[in-house]
């Protein structure tokens, strides 16, 4: 199995440059919101190990709600941001896009401070790098390859049945599944298609895992006495914050959300980006650290398998503290419009949502941290709009292939090479085409 990381280079810009670097990155587009995989600059199409990836520009138009608790707008850069999921490490993947594309990455960060043009640029990089955390990955081992390979499978075999279906209908399910293997093996023999044993899962990467996996729950159980000492303190500084904390919930400028919106929509899958400041106080920044902690145990170990709580949309996430901790971004690569992805998780997981996004200034209100709060769909709605940014470039691999297309060519492949049972599972896995 070959796990995925992901990457994240980010720095300030040069105050006069960000209009001259929108203009530079929308040249990487075919059309607003649609990249041109081949582009001059960073040809993503021609890397076979990266997921998704996308171009930011942190522009914050909502640092101006701190003003709620009587504090001063923070003097913070817009910052340039570079973000990647990809298969392997990826400190190796940022090697291998700097040698393959480092002239147009030039071009590029050639707009942020302190970026030498002939400077070491995998240096630069790696020097801002910012590391996420708590990232999310639909199914862990999944690979670009993989993907690609499956859907072709998938592809060939409803051809084959597509084009023999009067022989097809006078055999039972076995016959079936026996003729869709001979014809796969006979594909892959010629090379018409390939599919490709999974990698050795890396030795390095299992132990880390095991020792996260192990580790977390040790560092819980050490801390019980304290914690639990502490929640009913905890409780009583959390209501008395509720209570006072003041909503920003107003209706997002209408030019703003047709921007947005011009950038959404044209393929099944969608990029999401937010960015917002966390309410002041030591208080708040460390229950959402905490709670952030937890969050990237649960998706590292429990949430890896095509589902985050009940949400089956989601390809990769991913949650980054920026500014010591005084903001807190969070991305996400969806299948649907954003109005469904909303709507998906205000229906299953409202209470996650307020977990973590209840600690953000002008949040709709909550109670107990995890009541209330996104249940306030409109407020809710409104927050969300107004925090999203505006991605100038975003790449996917994989277009018009969802999370569920992705599982369901899965189980094709699988139903290919493993024997099945029972005469019920090959009609189950038949259902599938």
């Amino acid at each position: 199995m070959t796990p995925q990381s992901n990457f994240m280079v980010i720095a300030p810009l040069v105050s006069d440059k960000t209009s001259a670097l929108r203009t530079l990155l929308a040249s990487m587009n075919r059309q607003p919101g649609v990249v041109d995989p081949q582009n001059s600059l960073v040809a993503f199409g021609e890397f076979d190990r990266l997921h998704f990836a996308r171009f930011i520009v942190f522009d914050d138009q909502t640092l101006n709600d701190i003003a709620v608790y009587g504090l001063p707008r923070p003097n913070l850069p817009t910052y340039l941001a570079f973000l990647g999921d990809c298969d392997g490490p990826a400190d190796e993947f940022l090697a291998e896009l700097t040698q393959r594309a480092g002239s147009g990455l030039r071009q590029i960060f050639s707009h942020c401070e302190g970026f030498a043009a002939n400077g070491d640029l995998l240096r630069w990089m790696q020097d801002h790098q910012q590391r996420a955390a708590a990232a999310y990955v639909n199914w862990i081992g999944r690979t670009v390859r993989q993907v690609r390979e499956e859907n072709a499978l998938r592809n060939a075999l409803t051809a084959y049945l597509d084009g023999n279906r009067t022989a097809i209908a006078a055999k039972n399910p076995v016959q079936i599944r026996d003729d869709l293997t001979r014809f796969v093996n006979g594909q892959v023999e010629a090379g018409r298609l390939t599919l490709t044993p999974p990698a050795p899962t890396p030795l390095g990467w299992k132990v880390r895992n095991f020792f996260h996996l192990v580790g977390v729950p040790v560092v819980l159980l050490l801390l019980a006495p304290l914690l639990l000492l502490y929640l009913p303190i905890f409780l009583v500084q959390l209501r008395c914050r509720e209570r006072s904390d003041p909503e920003i919930c107003p209706p997002p400028d209408p030019e703003h959300v047709k921007k947005l919106a011009d950038l959404e929509d044209h393929d099944v899958t969608n990029q999401f980006s937010a960015l917002g400041s966390v309410k002041p106080g030591l208080f708040r920044r460390w229950t959402v650290s905490f709670l952030v902690w937890i969050l990237d145990y649960g998706s590292r170990h429990i949430f890896n398998r095509g589902f985050l709580t009940r949400v089956n949309s989601i390809h990769f996430a991913r949650w980054v503290f920026l500014d010591n901790k005084k903001r807190l971004f969070f991305a996400s690569n969806y299948d649907g419009s954003l109005e469904s992805y909303m709507d998906d998780f205000i229906n299953k997981v409202a209470w996650g949502l307020n977990l973590v996004f209840s600690n953000g200034v002008g949040y709709p209100r909550s109670n107990w941290l995890v009541l209330n709060g996104a249940k306030d769909e409109q407020k809710f709605k409104h927050f969300i709009r107004r925090h999203e940014l505006p991605t100038e470039v975003w790449y996917n691999a994989h277009p018009g292939l969802t999370a569920v297309d992705l599982e369901r060519n899965r189980k094709i492949r699988q139903g290919i090479e493993k024997p099945f049972t029972t005469e019920a599972e090959i009609q189950e896995w038949l259902r599938l085409f």
